[in-house]
């Protein structure tokens, strides 16, 4: 298994090619908000699907890079 890059939080989750997985787009924006310490003005209870359309990015690593701007 390949190690995470310095920084990361905790060991990612890897497809077989060794890619990151990709985040569930089920997964309430709150527990994100909560787990990276960021606040997207958003329902806790809205989905990251949602979240990311709304935001106009393809993936949760440009929505954390676009809201610590904005923190």
């Amino acid at each position: 298994m390949a190690k995470d890059a310095p920084g990361m939080r905790g060991i990612r989750s890897r497809n077989e090619d060794e890619q990151l997985r990709q985040k569930r787009g089920d997964t309430h924006v709150g527990t994100i908000e909560k787990m990276y310490g960021l606040d997207f003005d958003a329902r806790s209870d809205m989905h990251l699907h949602t979240l990311l359309q709304r935001e106009g990015v393809q993936s949760l690593h440009e929505l954390i890079e676009s809201g610590s701007d904005r923190n």
